[in-house]
């Protein structure tokens, strides 16, 4: 590939995403939905500009370590305590009932195999903390009583899916559900991230005490970047995927970080907020090229538009998303229904961490166009159209004083 075509491809890459990512802020959604239709506009289903290559896929990979990385830096384990015993009844419900529920139905009514069931119960199980913190925000409940359950619980939800991911990510790589390379895998993944975001945070610990020595600025950023990419080859080494790694560094340098065990370095957190700001370039730069390369990977020319599956699918497993989410609120019974309703509600938008998944079975090869197709509807479906009725269904009850007020 001659170099000048790769910057014409990545110029089209990161100017498309930014257009589609400002088209759809302006609309009211969310920037992952302008920049998964760049992809689709740019790519084989409509213009055909541009396909999937080694290069945009290396860079495609680089962008999901960097998002989960992100993801890791913006988790509160403070906020899962402090919201106990609520946030981890809709956390575990809201993992559990659409993961079973997607798997059943992808097993036992359209047939599938059981490796490529249980990633479509994958794809259904994490919710999008970037939506839902945005919505919760324009409504004004981010500090309110079911907000906090929910961003309590969405946190959970986030590690859960990652661990589930390792496990999806060992089976489709081995072609089998081998029980004792299970058990060793979790033995793995525990120590992972027991020990990874120990030495992560020493590393940082490090580097914030001595970086006013640097003769040279950029010293946060490069190291950062480095000990991500640290991670990610460590987490590959142990068997889980090398975004765990990512995942693993930006909890260890989050500000809400507490070591295990009781035993904490002294947190120094004006670096934790330099490391934020450094990175934030870097992390924008590179995760809409992840979410464009899944819209490349879309060919919805090789998909029939005609064949009752693409509907049925995408529609029934729409409607299994959305109502299992729901479901995980309902199990707190002492709850108004309304306070219910609205947790279950703001757990529903599923966007990267379900794209993660649903891109990782495609390059597996479990995913032929209609299924990924299906599956990436879905998750358009639940990230695009949450926004919308979450904050209809503030404009109408939000000032019942039962949906603010939690059960004794």
């Amino acid at each position: 590939m001659e170099a000048a075509s790769v910057f014409l491809q990545l110029a089209a890459i990161l100017i498309g995403a930014r257009l589609g990512g400002e088209v759809a802020a302006r609309l009211g959604a969310p920037s992952v939905i302008g920049e998964l239709a760049a992809g689709i506009v740019l790519g084989p289903s409509v213009l055909g500009w541009l396909e999937i290559n080694d290069m945009i896929q290396l860079l495609a990979e680089i962008g999901i370590i960097m998002l989960l990385f992100e993801v890791g830096l913006e988790t509160d384990l403070g906020r899962l305590a402090r919201a106990g015993r609520k946030s981890v009844v809709v956390a575990v419900g809201g993992f559990a009932i659409p993961f079973v529920l997607g798997y059943a139905t992808s097993r036992y009514a359209f047939g599938q195999e059981p490796i490529v069931a249980l990633f479509i119960g994958g794809t259904l199980t994490a919710t999008s903390i970037g939506v839902t913190v945005r919505v919760l925000r324009d409504v004004g409940r981010q500090n309110s009583a079911e907000g906090q359950i929910v961003l309590g619980a969405a946190v959970l939800d986030d590690i859960l899916g990652v661990l589930l991911l390792a496990f999806l990510f060992h089976f489709s790589s081995t072609g089998e559900l081998d029980l004792g390379g299970t058990a060793q895998l979790l033995v793995l993944i525990v120590a992972f991230f027991l020990l990874a975001p120990v030495a992560a945070k020493f590393v940082a610990y490090v580097m914030g005490h001595y970086r006013q020595l640097a003769q040279l600025p950029g010293l946060v950023a490069t190291m950062i970047v480095s000990l991500i990419f640290l991670s990610a080859w460590v987490a590959h080494a142990v068997g889980a995927p090398e975004l765990l790694g990512g995942f693993t560094a930006g909890i260890a340098l989050s500000r809400r970080f507490v070591l295990p065990l009781g035993v904490a370095l002294r947190r120094d957190a004006r670096f934790s907020r330099e490391v934020e700001q450094d990175m934030k370039p870097i992390v924008q730069l590179f995760t809409p090229i992840f979410f464009v390369a899944v819209g490349l990977s879309l060919d919805l020319t090789a998909v029939d538009w005609l064949s009752p599956f693409i509907w049925t699918f995408s529609i029934g497993f729409a409607f299994i998303a959305i109502t299992a989410k729901i479901a995980a609120g309902y199990l707190l019974w002492r709850e108004h229904w309304l306070m219910r309703t609205a947790i279950g509600m703001a757990m529903v938008p599923r966007g990267e961490v379900g794209l993660i998944f649903a891109e990782l079975g495609r390059a597996a090869g479990l995913f032929d166009d209609s299924l990924y197709a299906g599956i990436v509807l879905v998750i358009a479906y639940t990230t695009l159209l949450s926004p919308f009725w979450i904050k209809l269904f503030y404009r109408l009850y939000g000032e019942r004083r039962e949906l603010v007020t939690p059960a004794a």
